[in-house]
């Protein structure tokens, strides 16, 4: 397609199908607790010496220490330190599959699949900080998609028809469940899904040229393309914390710029 025939249908139509696969995992990934660790970080019970249950007591440490949604640690955190959560780890997580294709250099970058993954996580990123906001409408989850990942307005009505379009077309596949490569599989979903839209995707926030350029060597490049696309997804969760305020009424706390980000974190990837 090119730019001339990509319509707001188009690109809400794709969003929708996005938002529509994001928004279940996000709910596996806060919620999932199957050995009831997350618990063990609000209880106070006395270990017992059982190596089981100092195994579970280590387990629920790490969940803690990683401030993991459910845990004692999350449920501390304000508003500003949730949103910056998801770009830290769950991002930063994500970046490594978006950053792996620069292991080949320039040959991938002349292809659309870089910008699909780098597009997909900024979608994911974006949309668990704009739950942590309040947005629970996927309708407006994919208007704000839209202006911060294509620039484009999309009018409110026709996102409502693009999620319910969406949520139709998906009712049969509402089932999530939880798997070490749940985020990643639903990266490469929906960059399959972006496909329809491959000629938007490089509006989206791009790393900066320095990095770009770095990226075009092979090798070395998948270092160059992690770091510059981590600025990238730093970049688009602030466009998109200013556009929930702007367009949503929901205040929205600054944030350190995507460097100090990157260094205060350590890149925490747990």
């Amino acid at each position: 397609m090119t730019d001339s025939v990509i319509t707001d249908k188009n690109v809400a139509s794709a969003l929708g199908r996005a938002v529509w696969v994001i928004n279940p995992v996000l709910d596996v990934l806060s919620r999932v607790d199957p050995l009831g660790l997350k618990d063990r970080t609000k209880d106070d019970h006395q270990s017992s010496d059982s190596v089981v249950d100092r195994a579970l007591d280590a387990l629920a440490w790490v969940l803690n220490t990683a401030d993991v949604p459910g845990t004692k640690a999350w449920d501390e955190m304000d508003l500003d330190h949730r949103a910056r959560w998801w770009v830290r780890r769950v991002g930063a997580l994500n970046n490594l599959v978006v950053a792996y294709p620069g292991v080949f250099g320039a040959l991938v970058q002349r292809l659309p699949l870089q910008d699909a993954l780098g597009f997909g996580n900024q979608a994911i990123v974006l949309v668990a900080v704009a739950r942590e906001h309040g947005v629970l409408d996927q309708d407006e989850q994919v208007r704000m998609l839209a202006d911060v990942l294509t620039h484009r307005t999309i009018p409110g009505k026709l996102a409502g028809s693009a999620a319910d379009a969406a949520q139709q077309e998906g009712a049969e596949d509402d089932k999530h469940s939880w798997t070490p490569f749940a985020l990643a599989k639903a990266l490469w979903r929906i960059a399959r899904i972006l496909r329809a839209i491959d000629s938007e995707l490089d509006r989206r926030p791009q790393p900066a040229k320095l990095f770009r350029y770095v990226g075009m060597l092979p090798v070395v490049g998948v270092v160059a393309d992690y770091f510059g696309e981590f600025g990238a997804l730093s970049r688009a969760a602030k466009a998109g914390r200013t556009w929930i305020e702007s367009n949503v009424g929901q205040p929205v706390a600054t944030t350190p710029g995507s460097i100090g980000i990157l260094f205060s974190s350590g890149i925490p990837l747990a």
